[in-house]
């Protein structure tokens, strides 16, 4: 977000730029929200940021978009004309930006990694294994976990040979 000069002045908006892709009708190529189309005067004495932010997350959940969606009509006209094509865009902008949380920065002490077979496993067990809250003890965490690492590792091993066997047929 950002306030450019003047910013308390009459028709003088905040500026909301994403910093990856967003497909959206109110989001223009260069990720930028139209906040001017939903403000088309800006008054400091009426509007505040938080009504910008209140804007910004209805956008996400808006089902139709009026002819004032005009920051990305691509968008727009798709979302009219083929939903399907249009959500299978949506989900394609959030896979990658669900991606991009896995970018480390180098020399970071917090590093993100993607989900791996041991952690569905684990993920799994304890939704069977821990449905009382009340019951969960450390002991019960640790079995569970010493199980899932065995389950992960089954499954990797096994996913391996497949494709070891995928790359002898070809």
């Amino acid at each position: 977000m950002e306030l450019p000069e003047g910013y308390n002045d009459i028709d003088t908006w905040p500026k909301i730029t994403f910093s990856g892709w967003v497909y959206n009708p109110h989001v223009n190529e260069r990720g930028e929200l139209d906040v001017a189309n939903a403000y088309p005067q800006w008054d400091p004495h009426r509007h505040y940021l938080v009504t910008v932010l209140t804007y910004l997350k209805k956008i996400f959940y808006m089902k139709t978009f009026g002819d004032n969606a005009i920051a990305n009509t691509e968008a727009r006209d798709l979302i009219r004309s083929n939903p399907a094509e249009y959500r299978k865009m949506v989900e394609k902008c959030a896979r990658e930006s669900q991606l991009g949380v896995f970018i480390n920065e180098p020399g970071s002490s917090l590093q993100f990694k993607e989900e791996n077979e041991c952690h569905i496993a684990l993920t799994e067990l304890m939704k069977q294994k821990l449905k009382d809250p009340t019951t969960v003890s450390r002991s019960v965490v640790l079995e569970c976990v010493g199980e899932a690492k065995k389950i992960g590792i089954e499954r990797i091993e096994s996913k391996n040979n497949d494709d070891y066997e995928l790359d002898k047929n070809e």
